[in-house]
């Protein structure tokens, strides 16, 4: 049974995807600092699996600690998702980004060239595509200035990883998301973020459910069909599957060279009245939001092509828009319960 670690997997994504590695039949252990999420999601994985995950609370920003982890665990293959990831907050506060983002990714490879690890999987994003020239976007599209310190983090981290494994022959995959949603079907895990949410779907919700007053729509004046911005909005049990996929890619020698990426979404964009338009239809419900200015950092339209990732990772999306907002509805009443 292969060892597979696992950063930030109490977080959203990290989660989700610790349940598909051990549904799998893979070995997880979690490394987690805690300061996004809460350990009863250590719990709730264990009830839906029924195995618990091993997991140690750490900080990755602190250097020993990682190698104490290393010089004590022995694994077959690491996911980093561990990172701050809020657009607006990172624009605000880039030396925290930057020392959190970065340095934790070249300590923790630092230790994978150290002990001649293989199959990193890297948590990357949509942004490093910056403002893009046309969508749906393709791998082959030119990675551009970043719009944001956040999406600065995934590009740059993005090139020490090529680096690393074009020295040292690290076998690795960075996969850029687009836009996660929804929660997992049991509704024992899904997005609960920490303060004020930073992503459209969870301030959706907490709208829905009273806990904000009313939701921000940041500007209705792109040119787009409703003047909206327009993404590609993924669920997040697919979002997982393709680290699955990725991974077996790894360990089974697939890949074509030692670094690769894929685009991970669903192939198809929607406005941000479009879900809203969505979220109520398919929960019967109507919700207060306004219209303000655009948001600093925000691009106009952003959505995959999946062509490459479809085939080569012999993976694609299976559960809709309307399913996942859905799923994410349910699993935010069960917050509020």
């Amino acid at each position: 049974m292969k060892r597979i670690l696992v950063t930030g997997g109490l977080g959203f994504i990290g989660s989700h995807t610790v349940v598909e590695l051990q549904n799998e039949g893979f070995e997880v252990v979690i490394i987690d600092d805690l300061s996004n999420t809460t350990i009863s999601v250590l719990d709730n994985i264990t009830e839906i699996t029924g195995i618990k995950p091993e997991f140690h609370q750490i900080d990755v920003r602190i250097k020993s600690d990682i190698k104490t982890f290393f010089d004590n665990n022995k694994v077959d293959g690491i996911i980093h998702f561990a990172a701050f990831k809020a657009v607006g907050e990172s624009i605000a506060k880039p030396l925290d980004y930057y020392e959190n983002n970065l340095s934790s990714l070249i300590y923790i490879l630092q230790e994978v060239r150290d002990r001649k690890l293989d199959n990193f999987i890297f948590s990357s994003s949509a942004t490093v595509y910056g403002e893009p020239d046309s969508s749906p976007i393709t791998e082959n599209a030119p990675v551009k200035k970043a719009e944001s310190v956040y999406g600065n983090t995934k590009k740059i981290g993005e090139e020490i990883i090529k680096d690393t494994s074009n020295a040292y022959g690290i076998n690795t995959i960075a996969l850029r998301y687009f836009n996660p949603i929804g929660a997992h079907p049991t509704a024992k895990i899904g997005e609960l973020p920490l303060g004020v949410p930073a992503n459209l779907i969870p301030f959706v919700t907490q709208t829905a459910a009273g806990i904000r007053k009313e939701l921000s729509v940041f500007g209705d004046d792109y040119p787009t069909e409703d003047g909206t911005a327009i993404r590609d909005y993924i669920h997040v049990v697919d979002l997982a599957k393709a680290h699955i996929a990725a991974l077996k890619r790894l360990i089974n020698k697939n890949n074509k060279s030692s670094f690769e990426f894929f685009n991970i979404g669903t192939g198809k964009g929607t406005s941000v009245l479009e879900v809203i338009k969505a979220f109520e239809k398919v929960n019967d419900l109507k919700l207060n939001y306004k219209i303000v200015g655009r948001r600093e950092g925000d691009v106009m339209t952003c959505y995959a092509d999946t062509t490459i990732a479809n085939k080569e990772l012999n993976w694609k999306t299976e559960i809709s828009l309307e399913e996942a907002l859905k799923s994410a509805w349910k699993w935010q009443q069960k917050q509020s319960v």
